[in-house]
Parts: structure tokens; sequence; C-alpha cells
């Protein structure tokens, strides 16, 4: 597959070929496979450990890569972030109790092109509470997905998120942020998740980058453990996250992440 006539904006945001598409849509139906079918393995009892080791070995039966094993010392083929954990938890012997809620969080390299999602999960009977902080964050991400289509700006996007997870009296985390991807992991631009409207770099036919808000029940600060990976509330309030990878077209966007099973949101799980 040809890049060569591939652009970068002013921002230093790579324009890619409509050709390229087809790229990213083979590597984000990966990830999102993975998480369709790690979905039953959330349970009571089981081990973020162990939910890592299936999703390591399907990698490696896809024919894939894992993008987050290696990277920058990183050893697992996944983030798995338990309650007030906001993102980049470690998986390893933590057993799920019952109510508690995770994000998931996959990336594997097909071919080159690298598909990055993640979606939340739950152990056992969900609180109502939680299951509200759920519903917000992914109402969060596609309301930013609306908002990303040629012409519009990435504060745009990030207006659309803030606005509404805010009239829910939630928080936005300000600490981290969509990014920039392709055939390369991060890469500009900066996809911030709250901003004024109008402001930013004007979106563009072939842009690919992710959403992934990340929404507190109490307040966006955040603070990182000693492991140098997890992030959590300082205020140890629950936290959820939800990303999608997207590609702008002349219509709007195009989600690359979009599960086949129609499992993005956990209430379809049973």
């Amino acid at each position: 597959m040809t890049t060569s006539t591939q652009t970068v904006t002013r921002d230093g945001i790579r324009i890619y070929d409509p050709s390229d598409f087809a790229g990213m849509e083979k590597a984000g139906r990966l990830a999102a496979q993975i998480l369709d079918d790690i979905a039953d393995h959330v349970v009571v009892g089981q081990t973020t450990g162990a939910l890592d080791q299936l999703i390591t070995d399907w990698v490696a039966a896809a024919g894939a890569t894992s993008a987050t094993i290696g990277y920058r010392g990183y050893q697992h083929a996944s983030c798995i972030s338990v309650n007030h954990v906001v993102c980049h938890g470690i998986p390893g012997d933590k057993t799920l109790k019952d109510g508690d809620i995770l994000n998931i969080d996959v990336t594997v390299i097909v071919d080159g092109w690298f598909g990055d999602c993640s979606r939340m999960y739950w152990a056992g009977k969900l609180s109502r509470k939680a299951e509200r902080l759920i519903q917000v964050t992914h109402d969060s991400l596609m309301l930013g997905i609306e908002a990303a289509k040629p012409g519009n700006t990435f504060g745009d996007i990030g207006h659309a998120i803030q606005t509404y997870a805010e009239a829910q009296r939630m928080s936005v985390v300000r600490d981290f942020c969509g990014h920039g991807l392709g055939r390369v992991f991060h890469a500009p631009p900066n996809v911030l998740h709250y901003g004024r409207p109008g402001s930013g770099a004007v979106l563009e036919e072939g842009m690919f980058f992710t959403i992934e808000p990340m929404i507190n029940l109490g307040r966006p600060e955040t603070k990182i453990l000693a492991d140098d990976w997890t992030a959590v509330t300082r205020d140890k309030s629950l936290s959820a996250q939800f990303e999608h990878s997207i590609g702008i077209t002349a219509q709007g966007a195009e989600i690359f992440t979009q599960s086949p099973g129609d499992r993005f949101h956990p209430t379809m799980r049973d």
C-alpha cells in the first residue's frame, strides 16, 4: 500500500490517503473483536492478569503484534483499569470483586497499521452510580465523534464532551488525551476532551486519531502511582473511559474500532 502522497498540515497532523482507510479498518476490527471476546471472561474471581493473558494469546493467534508489549518498557498486551484507576492500569494478581468496573484498552498492529480502542466492563452486580458513569462516558465519546467532521475544530470535539459530562455533574480528566495514529502509535494531534468551540486545528479529510474521554464521578485531578504507569483519581472517585479510533471523511467520521458484535457498550454483553 502506498503512502507516498501523504501530506502533513501546518499543525504537524498527517493526512492519509483514501486507500489507507482499509489498513486502519483491518487493525481496528481486530482490536474491537478482541474486546468483544474478552467480555464473557470479565467475571467475579477473575484476575486482571488472566484477562491480559487471553488477550496476549488472541493477538498472537491473529498473526498480529501488540503495540504495548515493549512500549517504553511496558510488558502487557492490555491496560486494565479498575474502579478509581483512570488509565494505564497494569494487569496482575488483582482479583475482580462484585461490583467492580474496569476499562480494558488494547492496541494491535496489523500490516503496520495501529488499531487502538478501549471500553468498559463490570463484574457481578453493577451499582446505579457506576452504571450512570459508564453511560455518561459512552455518550460523551459519541458526542465527540459527532463533532468530528471536516471544517470543525478539535476544540469543537472537546467542547461537546466537556459540556455534556459537566452537565451531568461529572468531571473530565485533563491530564490525558486522545492522539493521532496510523502507521505510528502516537502522533499529533493531542485530542483534548475539553475545550472552546472553534479553537485548535481544523479537521480535514484523511486525519486519523483517537477520541478517548476519561470521566470521573468526583473531581478531575489524577496522580501517577509509584509504578510510573497507573493513573488514579486523587479523590478515589470512580472513573470510566471509552475509546474509538476514527478517520475523517467527507461525511464526518468513520469509526475504525466499531464492535463486530455490537458489544461496545457493556449493556450489550448479556
